[in-house]
């Protein structure tokens, strides 16, 4: 579990992040929401101890992030996976090269038990033929995939996505969203993702943390997105006509029934 208590954050004097508290279970699909500049990415940046807040702790399994000397901070980041918006796959390696990268930096595994590993993360992202390909040559489903197989190669207790979603059509939108999913229940990480697709919300936002302006404005599941009474929450996910037409159909089906 990773708990967030009381955190503030400004620049200059700026306050971005305003007494922000939140918990992220594991073997459950984390989401923070916000429109953009709400401070959702800082927010995830003070989580995985990228920027350093002005107040307020950050404990990971009761480990606070916050005030950890650099050689506690790595040792910990060796138990975080990974998926960056852009996939940040390296260009002059092939896809099996990719996942094997973060074995080579963080593990002293042989060259055999580094293959086996890489080819059991290819073959759970259903990518195991494509281990020879570079970036250039596969697709952009194909390499958010192979972005997860490198999340997870070091067998992580906490992933963190960054609009993992960003870029895709809504299909292979929606099956990363299910890996991603299936991939948390099965490994029962601490799975944290930042986005503002509200397909992915309402597919697999299990725990939702919704911040305006810096500050948490509502918490909950999908399932209470569709009855929740924010004025806020409401106006940031029914802003397309598809989720307000949703939204009309659950008061009628409500108010019939």
């Amino acid at each position: 579990m990773i708990d967030a208590q009381n955190i503030f954050k400004s620049f200059d004097d700026k306050l971005v992040i305003n007494d922000i508290s939140a918990t992220f279970d594991p073997g459950k699909t984390n989401l923070i929401i916000g429109r953009s500049g709400s401070g959702k990415t800082v927010f995830m940046k003070i989580l995985i101890g990228l920027i350093r807040p002005n107040s307020g702790t950050v404990l990971y399994d009761g480990r606070n992030i916050i005030t950890m000397r650099k050689k506690e901070l790595n040792l910990l980041r060796r138990e975080m996976g990974m998926l960056f918006q852009g996939s940040a796959l390296f260009d002059s390696m092939t896809v099996f090269e990719n996942v094997e990268f973060p074995l080579i930096m963080f593990t002293r595994n042989t060259r055999k038990e580094r293959e086996m590993r890489v080819n059991f993360c290819l073959e759970r992202v259903n990518l195991l033929d494509a281990g020879k390909l570079y970036p250039a040559e596969i697709s952009g489903g194909m390499m958010k995939r192979s972005a997860i197989a490198r999340a997870i190669a070091l067998n992580p207790k906490y992933l963190f996505c960054d609009e993992p979603n960003s870029g895709l059509d809504p299909k292979t939108a929606l099956l990363i969203d299910d890996l991603i999913h299936d991939l948390t229940t099965e490994y029962n990480m601490t799975t944290v993702i930042n986005t503002h697709d509200m397909n992915s919300v309402m597919n697999i936002g299990e725990k939702i943390i919704f911040i305006t302006n810096g500050e948490k404005e509502w918490e909950g599941t999908k399932d209470d997105v569709m009855n929740s009474s924010n004025q806020e929450l409401n106006n940031f996910v029914f802003a397309s006509d598809l989720f307000k037409k949703v939204k009309e159909a659950e008061i009628l089906l409500h108010e019939e029934g």
